[in-house]
């Protein structure tokens, strides 16, 4: 993805998650489980994507270097949640529309710019809204080429953050296989001559597998697909 096409799929992305929430809300009440994250219920999961986007917005605006002045936000009751979530969307998409990518902030990665937090924050608020819409029955195909991005910024993100001295002896490659936009990415490249496993979907599809919100089930496997889960629970994630 360009950089301009970042910010109108965090709005779009945004809106879909405060309608499916509220809809959640009608349909399950605040206590309605969240299949893909076991151990929240709804306003966990508002709660968490308010509070990223908070803190991020906080750290653009002011164009932060150093984030240990950062004052965690007051916990809302539920019945307040969805009107703040809402308001911490705008917020965020404000101070991004407001900043140039490639003026520095702090971030906990290498790249150190607000290009890196609207990538990020995109991806965050994608993963999430799957999240919400799972809770109602009704996860929507993710955009290919957003899908691909977000696989892309697992691989070039957080796997390394998550394995910061390399692959451990234990790692094997697992090929990612995108049918909708005919590209492969390999996790865990050159660890071994072969592949354990191959992976085909949709982009989308692969990059909510790879952070575990839909079982290997929804895509074909070639190989040994409880050795490529195995794979990628070596990452970790939220």
């Amino acid at each position: 993805m360009h950089l301009d096409e970042y910010l109108p799929v965090l709005q779009k992305t945004n809106a879909r998650f405060d309608d499916a929430a509220a809809e959640a809300v009608l349909e399950h009440g605040w206590s309605a489980h969240v299949p893909g994250c076991p151990d929240w219920h709804l306003p966990d999961l508002v709660r968490h994507l308010g509070e990223v986007q908070k803190c991020w917005t906080w750290v653009v605006r002011n164009r932060v270097t150093d984030p240990s002045t950062y004052v965690e936000p007051r916990r809302h009751p539920d019945d307040e949640l969805l009107g703040w979530v809402a308001a911490q969307h705008a917020e965020l998409e404000s101070a991004l529309a407001g900043a140039d990518p490639a003026e520095r902030v702090w971030t906990w990665a290498p790249q150190q710019d607000v290009a890196f937090v609207l990538r990020r924050q995109v991806h965050e608020a994608v993963v999430h809204t799957a999240d919400v819409e799972e809770v109602l029955g009704d996860v929507r195909p993710i955009p290919a080429r957003v899908g691909l991005d977000g696989l892309d910024e697992w691989l070039e993100v957080m796997v390394p953050a998550a394995l910061p001295d390399g692959p451990p002896e234990t790692a094997h490659p697992v090929i990612f296989h995108a049918v909708d936009t005919d590209a492969r990415r390999t996790l865990f490249a050159g660890s071994r001559p072969f592949p354990i496993a191959a992976l085909t979907g949709t982009a989308g599809d692969l990059l909510l597998a790879v952070w575990r919100r839909l079982p290997l089930e929804v895509l074909t496997v070639d190989g040994d697909g409880l050795q490529a889960i195995a794979m990628i629970d070596l990452v970790g994630g939220e």
